[in-house]
């Protein structure tokens, strides 16, 4: 007897010391500071708002004139260069003009640039959100599932006192005491599990925020009641309307449409005007102008080349808009079937394998202490009731990071109705 004592009390000790610190704070982690925290500091979405911001500078550039050249000629200088015996020195003014419309339409697609940067944007901030509050449910799952292996292990060892006792008495034999050892060995190691996949979580949620790894977290809330009421068509709808990707394709069409014109528009001349002064040694001095223009004519098969590349890119945006669309549709189903997956199983827990799973324990537990069950039989209500709830808290979390998941596909707020 006294062997089992040290048995059991060396391991409650260890059980005690390997509960995490972090399983014991008050301090609350809230999803939605999560994610505005995120949108200010996640490093993807401050590079894709500097792309924005690069994107945006440069319709002023491609639209602008080149610069105007300033020139100086010296005509029949004698020797040595004399350039104030120069029968002709000429200072000229020149200005490189392209044809009408062509300056403008290459700003107008640059400027499309600049709106598909800021879908890509949009797309990368949903990215983050979907991804941060997955790790935020991760990290509330492993919290979960240490709480709940705890309470198991108190259970546990209320059982073990119990076998104790009646041991002591001669009414139990000492394999019983011994697999209460080795169940609260079983919790030890899953306690420690737990925490590190605790610990994986908070650096997961630690990096989409740019913090260190290790910097320490609150404890996540518990989700809002799950419910998914909204139809899958009217969420197909919704994200037709919503998602950036179809947006950016759409714009894309638009600034391939403008570079078909841009080309077509390159079979006609470019110009530069000039004008000058003339300084003259010995005859009186004067001014002079100059009108050139460009003959594309000369090489046109360049330009037969450049609108065919045109029309084929074009060609491409428009199937490339109908694969985002198949995608899209695509990405709302799964999400949406995993939803309801994962509220379906999580509903089935709640009103059924738990209620059933505490009343077998509370049934084997009284067969027990009246000696009408062996210690196994209690054990392995306990480890029952254990997956039970496991089981619920993953699904929980399912459908929570589906829910996410959902949102993403859609790129919007996806209502979620009154849970049950």
């Amino acid at each position: 007897m006294p062997r089992l004592s040290r048995v059991l009390n060396a391991a409650l000790l260890a059980c005690t010391l390997v509960l995490p610190a972090s399983a014991q704070t008050s301090e609350r982690l809230v999803l939605s500071d999560v994610i505005a925290e995120v949108r200010d500091h996640n490093p993807d979405i401050r590079a894709a708002r500097d792309r924005v911001s690069a994107a945006k500078a440069r319709p002023a550039q491609v639209s602008a004139y080149d610069d105007p050249m300033v020139s100086y000629e010296a005509w029949n200088a004698p020797e040595p260069f004399r350039i104030d015996h120069a029968d002709n020195n000429i200072f000229r003014l020149s200005q490189k003009i392209p044809f009408p419309g062509k300056r403008s339409l290459a700003g107008t697609m640059a400027a499309r640039d600049a709106d598909v940067a800021e879908q890509n944007l949009r797309s990368v901030e949903l990215d983050a959100v979907a991804a941060a509050t997955k790790a935020y449910y991760d990290l509330w799952m492993a919290h979960q599932n240490i709480l709940i292996y705890s309470r198991d292990k108190d259970l546990v060892e209320r059982f073990a006192k119990i076998a104790e006792q009646k041991y002591a008495v001669g009414r139990a034999s000492e394999p019983d005491v011994l697999r209460a050892q080795v169940e609260l060995t079983r919790l030890i190691n899953r306690v420690t599990t737990e925490t590190l996949a605790a610990d994986d979580a908070r650096a997961a949620l630690n990096a989409l925020l740019s913090h260190a790894d290790d910097e320490p977290l609150g404890l996540p809330e518990d989700p809002p009641p799950p419910a998914l009421e909204v139809s899958l068509d009217d969420l197909v709808v919704l994200a037709l309307g919503n998602r950036p990707e179809l947006a950016a394709q759409q714009v894309a069409i638009a600034r391939e449409e403008s570079g078909l014109r841009l080309a077509k528009l390159n079979y006609l001349p470019d110009f530069e005007v000039s004008a000058g002064r003339f300084v003259n040694y010995r005859a009186r001095d004067g001014v002079g102008a100059m009108v050139s223009l460009s003959i594309p004519i000369a090489y046109k098969s360049k330009y037969d080349a450049a609108v065919t590349e045109a029309e084929a890119r074009l060609s491409a945006a428009r199937n490339d808009l109908r694969r985002v669309e198949d995608g899209i549709r695509r990405e709302v189903r799964q999400a949406f079937v995993r939803a309801r997956t994962a509220l379906e199983q999580r509903n089935l827990f709640v009103s059924t394998h738990i209620p059933q799973a505490e009343l077998a324990l509370r049934g084997t537990q009284a067969a027990y202490e009246t000696g009408k069950v062996d210690f196994l039989s209690l054990i392995d209500s306990v480890r029952a009731i254990e997956s039970v709830h496991i089981e619920h808290i993953e699904a929980t979390a399912a459908f929570e990071k589906s829910f996410a998941e959902l949102r993403r596909a859609v790129g919007a707020d996806v209502p979620r109705g009154n849970g049950r």
